[in-house]
Order: structure tokens, then sequence, then C-alpha cells
């Protein structure tokens, strides 16, 4: 077994998060490094706003941390990492049901350029009006590239059910976007 910490897998650097003190930094230095974009990006995705969502980021990692110190058994770090954000970001829209402004939550998509940047600005405007449970299965789908059975895993359901949540919101999305397609065409 190499002792390059970029060769060992998910699993094996889990594992170490519960032993001695420079392994476990080393190996969660890792682990935040394969894994933190997506789990950001979802959080961003779900709750909108910029400091929330880097809230939620931060927690997530930290109760990572915490579970791997009671050697607990991990099959699936990736899962296991967006099921811990989703539980955190399903308890912040519970407890803040706001709204949060347009221009906010589309200030990641600033530096595109105008096409891009209006096309991105439409699709997140339709994520908007779907449902929470379709908006989730679609950005663990679309964004994150889960697969069906990743997602089943993460938000605890049939995967029959997580198949018709992506599939009715690509068709609400598909509607909403349909107009403005039509005027790209033209």
């Amino acid at each position: 077994m190499s002792n390059r910490v970029e060769d060992h897998s998910d699993i094996e650097l889990f594992a170490q998060l519960g032993g001695n003190k420079a392994k476990a930094e080393t190996a969660f230095a890792e682990l935040y490094r394969r894994h933190s974009s997506r789990v950001y990006a979802y959080c961003r995705k779900i709750v909108g706003e910029e400091n929330t969502a880097q809230d939620i980021f931060q927690e997530t990692f930290m109760r990572f941390y915490q579970t791997a110190q009671k050697s607990m058994e991990m099959t699936n770090v990736p899962a296991y990492l967006l099921k811990i954000a989703r539980n955190l970001c399903l308890n912040c829209i519970r407890d803040n049901r706001k709204t949060v402004a347009f221009e906010e939550y589309h200030k990641l998509t600033r530096d595109t350029p105008h096409e891009r940047n209006e096309l991105m600005q439409l699709i997140n405007a339709a994520l908007e009006t779907l449902s929470h449970d379709y908006k989730e299965a679609f950005v663990l789908r679309e964004y994150d590239g889960l697969s069906y059975a990743e997602i089943a895993e993460v938000v605890d359901v049939p995967l029959s059910t997580v198949k018709i949540r992506v599939h009715r919101a690509k068709q609400k999305i598909r509607e909403v976007l349909a107009p403005y397609m039509a005027d790209l065409s033209n």
C-alpha cells in the first residue's frame, strides 16, 4: 500500500480519521480536497444565499469529522457528506422560510460571458419554480453527477421515486424555458 495520501481510497482515509492526530489531519485534508467543491455547490444551489451556504458547508465537514471519531462503518463518503449537507439545508430552509434576492442567488454566474450568464439565470429561475423534492433530485443528478441509486441513498427514498422526481424536474424546467428558447432560435 502506498504512503501517499492521494493514493488512498475515501474509505481508507475515513478510517484514518479515528487514528493519531497527524494521520487524521492529513486524511481529513485529502477528503476535504476531494469533496469540498461538490458539497459547497450543493449547499449553494439548495439554500441560495452565499453566507448561509458557507455556514452549512462548514458545519457539514465538522459533523463529518465528528462522525469519524465515533468509529462508524463507512461505505460511501461522498454520499454521506451530501446526506449531512442535505439535512442541514433542510433544517435551514425549515427554520428560515424566507426568500433570497434574485441577484444574490446568481452572484456565482457573473464572471461568465453574457449569453451563458443569461442562460444560467434562466435555468436557476426555472429551478426556483420546482418543489424542494424535485429541485434537490435535479441538483444532485445534474450538478453533482450522482447516480439515481446514490441520490436514493442520500435522500432516503426509493430509486423509482428519484427517477420520477428527476424526470418531472426536467419536464418543468423545459416548460419554463420553452418560451425563452423559442426566442433564441428566432
